[in-house]
């Protein structure tokens, strides 16, 4: 519930003050993937956001599920190696998905991932300095802003370019 406090600007001599409730415990939790279509021309970007809950594996396998349903063909994730993406449950699962094919990541290379740039854009930028002191308003903040980044298609390329990996984009 505490927000990120991000410098802003403000009228001259007019300190802008941001109010929060303290010792709250509560948060909102979010999954996501950027996906490139397969002819590189089009970006898309999927987050879903779990009011006051943490993800586990339950919360990753729904989420590829409906990933999969939305995305046709066969589907390449590339992925870190958060403890939640490596558990057995989770490989089982994945074995009957043969549309699904999983490419990890080096260990501690969060730089080489798309969706940590997605992160810390949705957390320093737009979703810094709420004042915010209901839980729904925040998970409502998180989903406009979700959908505002989501539609930037030059926004969504800087994401995967500042990667640095060799990924040929088309416009």
């Amino acid at each position: 519930m505490a927000p990120t406090v991000h410098r802003t600007w403000a009228p001259k001599g007019q300190t802008p003050v941001l109010r929060q409730r303290t010792r709250s415990h509560k948060k909102v939790s979010g999954i996501g993937a950027l996906s490139i279509s397969p002819k590189r021309h089009r970006l898309g970007l999927y987050l879903h956001w779990h009011p006051d809950k943490n993800i586990t594996q339950d919360e990753v396998m729904a989420f590829l599920g409906e990933l999969l349903k939305h995305l046709r063909g066969h589907v390449i994730l590339i992925w870190d190696r958060l403890n939640a993406h490596r558990s057995a449950r989770l490989k089982q699962w994945r074995s009957y998905r043969r549309r699904l094919r999983v490419e990890w990541l080096p260990p501690y290379a969060p730089e080489l991932n798309a969706m940590e740039y997605v992160w810390g854009y949705l957390k320093y930028h737009r979703l810094s300095n709420h004042g915010h002191c209901e839980l729904e308003a925040i998970h409502g903040q998180a989903k406009r802003e979700t959908q505002h980044v989501a539609a930037q298609q030059s926004l969504l390329r800087s994401f995967v370019h500042a990667t640095g990996l060799s990924i040929q984009l088309r416009k």
